[in-house]
């Protein structure tokens, strides 16, 4: 029972600690290279965990083979391009100045009907706003319609409107003060028990959320009472 526990516990980290390795992408985004590589982690991985006749190490030796691969061909393809676009493919243009291109759907065999529902589900429900339409490498359709077909910016209406987008920093979450960014906001402790009595709140935790922008506001959630 122990021999299984832990088994399962050191190869779950060895596997996690890859998927690191291979960067931030979420399942739909992986590239085919990448996909392959999962399921072949989560294969290999799989089998040490039902065999206890197979060694650890078994299991360890191609699941590190695979990621140094990886790793390897990663770097590969941020030199070449030729290699990048052997192994990740490129982008194909499905729609072009407003017309549809077939032969491309057809080398993609990407049906006509999947393509009115990725527009629809970007909000196009009619073919002839769109101006391009591009298949990326992760099978995600970038949609880019007529400029009469979007809405216009307060430049186009000559407006003049100050820039007011700003990253607010999080310094308390769920009761926990976050040092690094308060560190990086150019705030200590002081500040932060000052902006918590403004807001008669006694202890970070009693905040759900305080967030500080660039701006210098602050905007504070409160915990709820447990029910």
């Amino acid at each position: 029972m122990i021999t299984a526990f832990s088994r399962t516990i050191l190869l779950y980290l060895l596997i996690v600690v890859g998927m690191r390795l291979m960067g931030k992408r979420q399942i739909g985004e992986l590239e085919p290279s990448e996909l392959v590589l999962t399921m072949m982690i989560s294969d290999l991985a799989s089998v040490p965990m039902q065999d206890f006749g197979i060694p650890l190490l078994a299991g360890f030796i191609p699941i590190l083979t695979l990621l140094a691969l990886s790793l390897f061909l990663s770097q590969l393809s941020l030199h070449n391009l030729r290699f990048r676009k052997l192994m990740c493919g490129s982008p194909t243009i499905l729609i072009r100045n407003g017309q549809i291109q077939q032969s491309a759907m057809r080398k993609n065999r990407f049906t006509l009907d999947e393509l009115l529902e990725e527009l629809r589900e970007q909000g196009y429900s009619n073919l002839q706003d769109i101006k391009y339409a591009i298949l990326e490498n992760s099978g995600q359709l970038s949609v880019f319609p007529w400029t009469a077909q979007q809405p216009p910016t307060t430049q186009q209406m000559g407006l003049n409107i100050q820039d007011d987008v700003t990253l607010p920093m999080v310094l308390i979450n769920d009761g926990r003060v976050i040092t690094k960014n308060l560190t990086a906001c150019g705030r200590d402790i002081h500040w932060l028990q000052k902006q918590l009595s403004q807001e008669k709140i006694s202890s970070p935790q009693e905040v759900f959320l305080l967030t500080l922008d660039e701006q210098g506001s602050v905007f504070c959630v409160k915990k709820e009472a447990a029910s």
